[in-house]
């Protein structure tokens, strides 16, 4: 790092202040400005929001160690989300924005009653703001440092850190974040978003330009990596088990149960607060969309080929995840390295506004509000949210002293999170679900994923078999607190199908209580997940299958994504007709 890339970093960092404090005023209002903008985004700043928030300094450090480590085909363990995303475009924004909720945990005295679904509320609000949410801000932060190590950026200023200094310098940048999401709310949070992800998008596609280039070319890539290594790195799915990088077991995991498993089956804490504070319900819709584009199309392959390029390079690089900071240190000259730094800077900030604000939301909206201060005024909860951002970040960097490795933190909140999803989903349109139902399976998913990771006696070490007993003993447990808890209410079901309007048969003796039809055609909108599915992973592998010289596997998959294509136009043209 040079002067010039150093006078780089601190104007994006004077920059972003700059812009969450002068939208400040914005989210002063209310506690809806605060956490929902007023119910005013456009789909192109919430849907970009979105990819923003899952673009984090620790994914691009993250895919270097998975395809190291495992193979292209390790990708599986995020790409299979894609399914979830997609089923959350044409089954679930809309209902989400027509809910017209704060958080995702708001909605449970809207689908349930009583002092249980009270009991959902808070306990959910809890888990979520406190230890999943303080978590992920500690191995976003985990990489920060990682990042920080690798490029030298103490040294290059003539200093010698420790472990803990380089952490404290983490910890002061997301100070920085703190003091623009507390001011400007998630105004602030998304806006930032929306130049931070195209910065931290461009610094990927220059390293992976690079990079690249510094081998030459894709060609030489190809015969280097396979030459480098033992294990079939390049191919998607893991077809030869003797050189595949995951197993069968957890590849099925993967496909067929950890996306609908998973506690954002239904969408997702930080993707619901976008879906509801878009302007309208098409909005939503669009949004998610083009979430899915930017996340899954565009950025899938810079990172990989940056991958790639470390496994040739650093072929002995004891920690792969660093693969991707020492190819920027060791081939970016000045200005540009301090531009992809502010790239990283910028991914990283996302990530972290986000998810204290999205914390913040849970303390303020659903324990504070609903629990210890029902009439509260506007400015008293809007300051309420400024003082809980201020405790999630103070948590979020406890969490950071106590993460060591990126993957093994990611494959954690996958496990701690699996088990209640089939239920997340099953409460939208089966009446017979209840508040018992969904306190049951969040706290035994949390349990049995946190004790089969962590706990020696218990642990599980093929991935795919623990998403399997995670998800299998939650659903007796769930299940059996459904069967043993009487229903909800037929009023608490009227109010919610009156709001919602979900499809599907499971709503048959509300849909006569209430002398109203479903807004939603579920069976359509089922088929129009599909179409989707193969549209969006037909255009992914295509262009991965192009890009590396799979050309079988480019057309195939091209095929399918035109397939894909077509029928899903057909299909919305039955919606619009």
């Amino acid at each position: 790092m040079r002067a010039i890339d150093w006078v780089i970093v601190l104007l994006y960092l004077v920059l972003t202040m700059g812009v969450g404090l002068f939208l400040s005023r914005k989210a002063s209002k209310s506690l809806e400005d605060f956490f929902v903008s007023g119910r005013s985004l456009t789909w192109w700043l919430s849907g970009t929001s979105m990819a923003a928030t899952t673009f984090s300094i620790d994914t691009p450090l993250y895919v270097a160690g998975v395809v190291a480590n495992r193979g292209i085909a390790g990708n599986w363990e995020w790409w299979s989300f894609g399914i979830a995303h997609v089923v959350m475009i044409y089954i679930f924004a809309r209902m989400w924005r027509r809910s017209t909720v704060v958080t995702d945990a708001e909605l449970t005295e809207i689908r349930y009653g009583g002092s249980m679904a009270a009991w959902l509320r808070g306990v959910k609000a809890f888990l979520f703001a406190v230890p999943i949410n303080c978590i992920g801000i500690g191995y976003a932060m985990l990489a920060m440092v990682k990042v920080v190590d690798a490029l030298e950026l103490w040294q290059s200023l003539g200093i010698t850190p420790g472990d803990n200094l380089k952490l404290w310098s983490v910890v002061g940048v997301s100070g920085l974040v703190l003091i623009y999401s507390s001011f400007s709310g998630l105004w602030g949070v998304v806006i930032t978003d929306f130049f931070q992800f195209f910065l931290a998008l461009f610094g990927a596609i220059v390293v992976a330009a690079v990079a690249v280039a510094d081998v030459g070319g894709i060609h030489n890539l190809v015969r280097e990596v396979q030459a480098a290594t033992q294990q079939d790195v390049l191919t998607f799915f893991p077809l030869n088990p003797e050189t595949a990088g995951i197993t069968g077991s957890t590849f099925l995991g993967y496909i067929f149960i950890q996306w609908w498993s998973f506690r954002r089956s239904d969408g997702g804490g930080e993707f619901i607060q976008r879906l509801v504070a878009a302007k309208d319900e098409a909005e939503a819709e669009k949004a998610a969309w083009f979430f899915n584009l930017l996340h899954y199309i565009i950025r899938t392959w810079p990172w990989i080929l940056v991958a790639l390029v470390a496994i040739v390079i650093y072929p002995d690089l004891a920690d792969r995840e660093l693969g991707y900071p020492r190819l920027m240190l060791d081939f970016l000259p000045p200005v540009l390295l301090g531009l992809v730094v502010a790239s990283l800077l910028a991914a990283f900030m996302s990530t972290v506004s986000t998810s204290i604000n999205w914390g913040a939301s849970y303390l303020t909206n659903d324990l504070y509000r609903r629990f210890i201060n029902p009439d509260a005024t506007q400015p008293q909860l809007v300051r309420a949210g400024q003082l809980a951002s201020v405790l999630v970040t103070i948590l979020g960097a406890i969490a950071a002293f106590y993460a060591t490795d990126v993957a093994t933190v990611f494959r954690l909140v996958i496990a701690i999170g699996t088990g209640p999803g089939l239920v997340l989903i099953l409460r939208w349109f089966w009446w017979r679900i209840n508040a018992a139902a969904e306190l049951a399976s969040m706290v035994a998913g949390f349990i049995i994923g946190l004790t089969t990771s962590i706990v020696p006696i218990l642990t599980i070490p093929d991935f795919g078999l623990r998403l399997l007993v995670t998800s299998a003993i939650t659903a007796v447990i769930w299940v059996a607190a459904m069967l043993l808890t009487p229903p909800e209410s037929d009023e608490t079901l009227d109010r919610f199908y009156t709001l919602v309007r979900p499809g599907g048969p499971g709503w048959k003796r509300q849909q006569e209580r209430t002398g109203l039809m479903p807004v939603q055609n579920l069976g359509l909108d089922i088929q129009r997940a599909i179409a989707a599915i193969l549209l969006l992973f037909g255009t992914l592998f295509a262009t991965g299958g192009f890009l590396l010289l799979q050309s079988l596997t480019g057309w195939i998959s091209l095929v399918i994504a035109v397939a894909g294509g077509f029928w899903l136009r057909q299909l919305n043209k039955r919606v619009l007709s």
